[in-house]
């Protein structure tokens, strides 16, 4: 990859590389756009096949938080921070440490959070050498995990996509194909299982899956099979791009509806699902209930008052599904431009008033 060449392309604002040898930490920070505040995202640890791979995801996800940020009127931009490694054999002390003096050197232009790869106690370790960090513990006066609240996002936002389709005003008797029984899928089948839902799950951990079925009567699919299921939701909770040419002819549901990063693997993706009348629910409005819960904790966290926020991304996807509908374009062209409508509005403020 050329590297400058792929940046220009991406719009981003700042792009850095870490490397610390005694640490053996290998990392990327991409700040995509700042406008509407400093970028928060999480940082990733993922044994990346090489280091192009790794940048290519850093400028995506750091644009997916931009998106997200922008569409749930959060006033923050959008970055990402990744760490090349396995988070089982190479995560330690020393890398979480380093990581933080990464951060620092930012002077607050990034913030950032738990992802894939890390989690709330690691956040408390690179807390030690930087205070430009959320998705803390609640002993440190943090929200702790964000998946339950991203999976009361994901259930309100569901909802809105059922009332379009269906005409229903309850999620009881739909069937949902949950793939990823992380802290959100979990999460995610639990509230769906008390709205009465049909439940089929997957996991690449079997052990996981198993534990789901037996407290929540799932039926538990192959992970390669998920995307075959005949049910009225797939609900993707796991890493994103899972939408492509080769799954998507696969899919034998009505809408599209889950937590997962960039789950198009390429925009024309959602131009397919528009074309075949598959509902598709962009991941960044609907799954905004983890940003919702860090942000929360940089003015105080309450529980109460982020899980009320997220129970707002009801209203947030019904604008979005509205404009798609009135407009007659797919959805996920229509949050980005309700995103960039938000976007360009304060950047021409700030202009006026330089």
């Amino acid at each position: 990859m050329e590297i400058f060449d792929s940046l220009t392309e991406g719009e981003h604002e700042q792009v850095v590389f870490w490397s610390d040898k005694v640490a053996r930490l290998r990392s990327i920070i991409a700040i995509h756009d700042t406008t509407l505040g400093p970028a928060i995202g999480g940082v990733r640890m993922f044994p990346y096949k090489s280091e192009d791979e790794a940048l290519k995801d850093v400028l995506l996800l750091s644009r997916n938080m931009t998106y997200k940020a922008a569409a749930a009127g959060i006033n923050l931009g959008g970055g990402q921070g990744v760490i090349i490694g396995d988070p089982n054999r190479d995560k330690n002390e020393l890398t979480l440490r380093s990581f933080g003096r990464f951060v620092k050197s930012l002077n607050g232009r990034y913030i950032t959070a738990e992802d894939v790869g890390t989690t709330v106690e690691d956040m408390e370790i690179v807390k030690y050498e930087t205070k430009w960090v959320t998705g803390l513990s609640k002993a440190l006066g943090g929200g702790g995990d964000p998946g339950p609240v991203t999976a009361i996002g994901i259930v309100h936002g569901l909802l809105a996509c059922v009332e379009k389709i269906f005409g229903k005003k309850s999620l009881e008797g739909v069937s949902v194909a949950i793939q990823g029984l992380g802290n959100v899928g979990s999460n995610l089948a639990e509230l769906l299982f008390k709205e009465k839902c049909k439940l089929f799950v997957a996991d690449l951990d079997p052990q996981k899956a198993k534990e789901i079925q037996e407290k929540f009567n799932a039926e538990i699919i192959a992970p390669d099979e998920i995307y075959d299921v005949e049910a009225d939701v797939f609900s993707p909770n796991a890493l994103g791009s899972i939408i492509n040419d080769r799954t998507i002819d696969r899919l034998k549901v009505k809408i599209v509806a889950g937590a997962a990063n960039n789950q198009l693997e390429d925009e024309r993706h959602g131009d397919i699902l528009h074309a075949k009348k598959i509902l598709y629910a962009p991941d960044f409005v609907i799954g905004a209930g983890g940003l919702i819960n860090v942000v929360n904790e940089l003015q105080g966290y309450q529980r109460d008052r982020a899980e009320k926020q997220a129970r707002g991304i009801y209203n947030l996807l019904s604008k979005v599904l509205d404009k798609s509908e009135k407009e007659n374009v797919p959805t996920y062209k229509a949050a980005n431009l309700l995103a960039e409508e938000r976007i360009n509005q304060v950047k021409k403020f700030k202009q006026r008033h330089e």
